[in-house]
C-alpha cells in the first residue's frame, strides 16, 4: 500500500490545531515506510518563553521510549548465553533475594507474605510486581513517600534499585500486570552483566552502531541549545495523576531547557531516562523493522515483539497507568503488541509494536504496511490528550 500526499497533508492540519489550542507547545511527526521517508512536519515552538520554534533536530526527552531500547540491552546479552530470562532477580542483584508481597486486598504496606523473586521475564512484562508511585495503591503510595522514581536528578541506579528492594512488592510475580519501574531494575541488571555503566553499554553496543550520537541520558554537549521545554496542562505535579487537576494556562513549564536535571543526569534511568531526536530514534525504530541491523538477531526480535501474555493486558487486571490502550492489546518485551485492531479501537496491522514517554512522545513500527512512525511532542502526563489514536487514524487514513 502507498500513500495519497493530499492525505498525508491533513496530519499538518492536526498538529497545528493542538499548538493553536494550547495543547502542545510544539511537536513533530516523521513516517518512513521500507525505509524510505514519506512524511515530516514540525510546528510551534520548543521553548515558549524564549520563541524557538520545535524542529527537525530538537531534542527532547523520550521518557519511557527508553523502555525498549534497555529492553533490547537484555535480550542481546541474553543471546549471549550470560542468563535465560526464568532467571530470578536475586542473582544479579542479591537485594531482591528474600521477597515479600502484599496480601490480596492489603490496606497498608506492611500486610504482606512471602513470594518468590520476579524473573528477568516478569520484569520485561510488567508483571513483576514492582509498580510507579503514580499508579493507585498501597506500594505506590509508599514509593511516593520514599521518593522512588528513578528521575535524572536522584543519584545512582545501584543505590535507587536496593531502595527499591526494601519494599515489599504490589502482587505475586505473575499474577498481574501492572506499569513500573521494572524496566529501570533491568539497566541494574545490565551493568552487573557486563561490567558498564548503562549509558556506555548503550553507546557501545546500541547507540553508537545505529549512529544516535544525539541520545544520551545527559544532554549530548552542543545540542544545549536545541532542548525542549517540558510542559503539563495540571495544576501540579505533571506526574501526580492520581490527583490531576486542570489549570489555567494549559501549558505551565515544569523544567525548563537551561535548569533541567537532563543537562547533567546523575541517574541512568533505563525506564525513562535518554533524551534525543527524532532522526535518532527512527534509526531505533528502523532496527526493529528490518531485524536487528545486526546488533541483534532477528529471531530473537521477532520473539520480542509477541504478545508474551495469556491474553491482552485488560485480561490480566489491571489498575494502573499504561501508555497504551489495554483491551485488544498484549505486551511484549520492551512494547505493547497489537492483537485485535477491533478491540484497541484505533486502525493498526495485527503484530503492530509500539510504546510511547510520558511527555506525551511515541512510536509503532508496523510489520504488515512496514512503517516506522515516531512522534515527538513534550508535555506530561502522556494521558492528557487522544494524540497517539488520532494520529495512527490520520496514517491510515493516509493509505491507499
Amino acid at each position: 500500500m502507498s500513500f495519497d500526499c493530499n492525505r498525508l497533508d491533513r496530519i499538518g492540519g492536526w498538529m497545528d490545531s493542538y499548538v493553536a489550542r494550547n495543547r502542545f507547545a510544539g511537536c513533530s511527526v516523521l513516517v518512513a515506510q521500507a525505509g524510505k521517508e514519506v512524511y515530516f512536519n514540525a510546528t510551534g515552538l520548543r521553548d515558549v518563553e524564549t520563541g524557538k520554534p520545535f524542529e527537525r533536530d530538537t531534542v527532547a526527552r523520550i521518557y519511557s521510549m527508553t523502555k525498549p531500547i534497555t529492553s533490547v540491552a537484555i535480550m542481546m546479552l541474553a543471546e549471549r548465553g550470560l542468563f535465560h530470562l526464568d532467571a530470578p532477580l536475586s542473582e544479579f542483584i542479591p537485594a531482591f533475594g528474600d521477597m515479600r508481597c502484599l496480601v490480596q486486598g492489603a490496606t497498608s504496606i506492611d500486610q504482606t507474605e512471602a513470594c518468590q523473586a520476579p524473573t528477568l521475564h516478569h520484569l520485561l512484562t510488567h508483571t513483576s510486581g514492582l509498580s510507579y508511585p503514580f499508579n493507585p495503591g498501597v506500594l505506590p503510595k509508599a514509593m511516593e513517600d520514599h521518593d522512588i522514581l528513578f528521575r535524572a536528578d536522584q543519584g545512582s541506579l545501584a543505590k535507587m534499585t536496593d531502595r527499591l528492594a526494601a519494599l515489599p512488592l504490589a502482587f505475586q510475580p505473575g499474577s498481574r500486570w501492572e506499569y513500573s519501574v521494572s524496566i529501570d531494575v533491568l539497566g541494574r541488571v545490565v551493568e552487573v552483566v557486563s561490567g558498564k555503566t548503562l549509558e556506555q553499554f548503550f553507546i557501545d553496543e546500541i547507540l553508537g552502531p545505529l549512529g544516535m550520537d544525539e541520545t544520551r541520558f545527559s544532554v549530548p554537549d552542543g545540542t544545549q541549545e536545541r532542548f525542549a521545554a517540558l510542559y503539563t496542562p495540571l495544576a501540579g505535579s505533571a506526574y501526580a495523576m492520581n490527583e490531576a487537576k486542570p489549570a489555567e494556562p494549559t501549558l505551565r513549564c515544569v523544567d525548563r531547557p537551561g535548569k533541567s536535571p537532563f543537562l547533567n543526569a546523575q541517574m541512568h534511568s533505563g525506564g525513562g531516562g535518554l533524551v534525543g531526536t527524532i532522526d535518532d530514534y527512527l534509526k531505533f525504530t528502523e532496527m526493529l523493522r528490518t531485524g536487528g541491523a545486526g546488533l541483534i538477531s532477528p529471531k530473537t526480535l521477532d520473539f520480542m515483539m509477541r504478545n508474551h501474555l495469556p491474553g491482552d493486558i485488560a485480561s490480566m487486571g489491571p489498575a494502573s497507568f499504561a501508555e497504551q490502550p489495554m483491551e485488544g492489546m498484549g505486551f511484549g518485551l520492551g512494547g505493547a503488541v497489537v492483537l485485535n485492531p477491533g478491540r484497541v479501537r484505533v486502525p493498526s496491522s495485527v503484530g503492530d509494536f509500539s510504546w510511547g514517554g510520558m511527555a506525551s512522545t511515541f512510536f509503532w513500527v508496523d510489520p504488515v504496511l512496514d512503517l516506522s512512525v515516531v512522534f515527538f511532542t513534550q508535555l506530561a502526563p502522556s494521558s492528557s490528550y487522544p494524540a497517539r489514536p488520532e494520529l495512527k487514524t490520520l496514517i491510515h487514513g493516509a493509505m491507499t
